[in-house]
């Protein structure tokens, strides 16, 4: 049995007390991984930003906000797993200055500084010492050139590949390519059985 760390959700990174950038990640993909490991009688740890879904009994799941609260907590959970699957979406940038008040209109636009939020998957990564990083790369064009890209830096032993349509969808299409630049294969249909394909991948290759 592995003890397997899923993240899940999206991240928030507020502008003010009211407002924030975030995306429309819904979770859905990390609760089918969650339940396809579970059911294959592993151990589940779930670190999900803000959702509307529940996930499935017999996970261990930690709530978080931000995309640095998110890092924390992985790193934490990361050093009692064997792997971990980065389904999340984390909010890529942040405002540089937060307004302690909520920003009101002045009739002249608004100009944000923002800067980049932590790479969480790749700061696992970089400490995996003989454990497995699976990750997801979401991308609008050039998708298989910009995955094995992101698998190269971010140190991944899998990345899965999906596309913009599978946001807040319960279907996605998704490709398995491996460091080597080979693929594993294509899946198109229900995230559950999505999930139990990476799951089968993950079996084939990383879990021993």
């Amino acid at each position: 049995m592995a003890k397997v760390l899923i993240t899940s959700g999206p991240t928030r990174e507020y502008l003010d007390p009211v407002r924030y950038l975030s995306n429309a990640s819904s979770g859905r993909m990390g609760k089918a991984l969650a339940e396809a490991f579970l059911t294959a009688g592993h151990e589940v740890g779930v670190i999900s930003g803000p959702v509307e879904i529940t996930y499935p009994r017999g996970c261990r799941v930690q709530y978080v906000t931000t995309t640095e609260e998110m890092l924390a907590a992985a790193i934490e959970l990361f050093a009692e797993c064997d792997g971990v699957i980065g389904a999340a979406a984390p909010c890529d940038f942040r405002p540089a200055i937060v307004a302690n008040d909520k920003i009101a209109k002045t009739g002249e636009g608004l100009c944000l500084r923002l800067v980049e939020t932590p790479d969480i998957l790749a700061a696992l990564a970089a400490d995996k010492r003989g454990r497995w990083v699976v990750g997801f790369a979401l991308e609008t064009r050039d998708g298989p050139a910009r995955a094995l890209r992101k698998m190269q830096r971010k140190q991944c032993d899998l990345i899965i590949l999906n596309h913009p349509a599978a946001i807040r969808s319960d279907e996605t299409e998704i490709t398995a390519f491996t460091p080597d630049g080979g693929t594993l294969g294509t899946f198109i249909g229900s995230k559950k059985d999505a999930a139990h394909r990476i799951y089968c991948w993950v079996e084939e290759k990383l879990l021993r």
